[in-house]
This record gives C-alpha cells, structure tokens and sequence, in this order.
C-alpha cells in the first residue's frame, strides 16, 4: 500500500488533519503499515498540490482540516481497480529467522517464546477491537465493514505468526556436518 492512497481512503471516509490521519493510521494499521507524521503531513502537501485533497478548514495552531476531492475518489478507485497489487511482505522476524542458527539454544528459546507472546497480544487485541466493531459500536456501514475485514486479516496474521514461534521452539537444533 502506498501512503497516498492510504491517506486518500481514509480521506474517502470524512475529513480530517494530519494528526487525526496519523492517530487512524495507528489505531488500525499501526503494526503493519506505520506512518509517521512528517511523511504524513508531506504528502498531504502533495496530494493538495496535484487537485487530489484540498484543505476543508483551518483551526487554531493553522492545523488544517483535508477532504478528499473527486479526482482522489477517482484516484483511489483506480488504484483498487487497475493497479497491481504489491504482495511482498517484509517480516523482519522471518528475516531473522534465517538466522537463527548463530544463535546459542537458550537465547533462541527466549526469543521465540517473546515472540509468540508479543504475536498473541497483538491477535488479542485485534480480537478485543474486532469484538467492538461486532457489537456495533462503531456504527454498521460499507467503512466499517471493510474494517472488520481488515481486522480479521491482522487477527489470522498475527495468530499464524503465534503459532510458527510456538512451533520454531520444538525443532530440534541441526547437527553439525562432519
């Protein structure tokens, strides 16, 4: 996913700053796709410039509110419509375990069993969100809905990835070649 057309769907739902788009960002995709404010702000400077957001208002501070034009409407549906989608997947901790072998046996049980932990409270938490959005309380809409979705797929993400850390730590340790 691109940050623009983050900012765009999410600019599709209802106006909003820079700030309320970075707290959004990092309630829901925070673990998968962070954003940080400066990258934020900077693109919706571009995004203004190229007719795709414009500024709805101006408050105290010159915090400025955006709202999505129908050229970034049209932009996000083509986007979701014509654009490949980019499935690579950069996991640092599968990274890492490609490595695990220079490490001592105790210190990768110790790393496995964080990292089954740290993967279980992630899925937790999703499931504690996904719950909320299943009781209503977040209003029943076509956003909402597609919100659930993606709180399903955080939730068999991180489960998954619970249960390979969990699995990680029962494979006995290779023997060294002769």
């Amino acid at each position: 996913m691109s940050l623009r057309h983050g900012l765009l769907g999410l600019l599709a739902e209802g106006p909003a700053s820079g700030y309320d788009l970075a707290r959004r960002f990092t309630e829901v995709l925070g673990s998968i796709w962070p954003a940080q404010h400066p990258k934020i702000y900077a693109e919706l400077g571009k995004l203004a410039a190229e007719g795709l957001v414009e500024v709805e208002s101006e408050g105290p501070r010159r915090r400025k509110a955006y709202r999505i034009t129908d050229a970034g409407v049209a932009e996000v549906k083509r986007w979701l419509t014509e654009v490949d989608v980019d499935h690579t997947m950069r996991l640092q901790p599968l990274l890492r375990s490609l490595f695990f072998w220079l490490m001592d046996t105790d210190d990768l049980q110790r790393h496995l069993q964080a990292e089954a932990r740290y993967y279980r409270d992630l899925a937790q938490q999703y499931r504690e969100y996904a719950a909320r959005k299943d009781r209503g309380e977040f209003g029943y809409s076509p956003q909402t809905q597609s919100m659930r979705v993606t709180v399903e797929a955080a939730i068999r993400l991180y489960t998954s990835l619970a249960d390979w850390a969990d699995w990680a730590q029962t494979v006995p340790p290779a023997k060294p070649a002769k």
